[in-house]
């Protein structure tokens, strides 16, 4: 579990007021709420976690398929995902992956975390920009789209002040962490996930 200073909140931080955001939020379909599954479902799990983390990453390689097969893809769980912004290349994952909108969001997701020990290293940040937008190549977005995605610090600082709006009302201080029904987890493995989902099921 990587833990979260308030270093890396103010390191990232951006002058834009939260009605500023919202007024962003609302104008741009890229900065919606990204889930997963039945929006009805009696559990909802808000998962937060950061592109660069290498926990994360074992999380949505090893746990998370099991969740969806179980529960999510059964109308029982929502998945909700909010990024984490530890770093510059987290954003700029985060920035590629929203680019393609919400059809091929989660498919970006799962290449960028399991490629994440290849696109996050090179010879500097625009050999790191160059592996995001071979992602990005892949789910069809041209370099013309991921450029001005990536370029647009408006949406950069929206998403930023979004996090952090988050992350200060849950009280989340590490990644991957979890708010289930309204209860913050750290890291878990499959079994301890089910016990207490099937827990909020009754």
């Amino acid at each position: 579990m990587i833990p979260m200073t308030r270093r890396h909140l103010l390191a990232l931080g951006a002058a834009m007021s939260v009605a500023g955001v919202a007024r962003a939020q609302e104008a741009d379909p890229r900065l919606v709420e990204m889930s997963l599954g039945n929006a009805d479902a009696p559990v909802t799990i808000i998962e937060y976690a950061s592109f660069t983390c290498p926990h994360c990453a074992t999380f949505h390689r090893d746990v998370l398929p099991l969740i969806k097969t179980e529960f999510i893809e059964t109308g029982k769980v929502r998945l909700v995902f909010r990024e984490v912004f530890f770093d510059r290349f987290g954003l700029w994952a985060t920035m590629v992956a929203r680019c393609g909108g919400q059809m091929r969001y989660f498919g970006m997701v799962d290449e960028i975390y399991r490629t994440q020990r290849d696109w996050t290293v090179g010879e500097g940040d625009a050999a790191v920009a160059e592996n995001l937008r071979k992602i990005g190549r892949l789910a069809a977005l041209t370099d013309d789209q991921i450029n001005a995605c990536l370029g647009d610090q408006t949406y950069a600082n929206a998403l930023v002040q979004g996090y952090q709006a988050n992350a200060e009302r849950d009280g989340i201080d590490s990644t991957p962490s979890f708010m289930i029904n309204g209860e913050k987890f750290g890291n878990m493995g499959f079994d301890a996930f089910k016990a207490e989902i099937e827990a909020r099921l009754g």
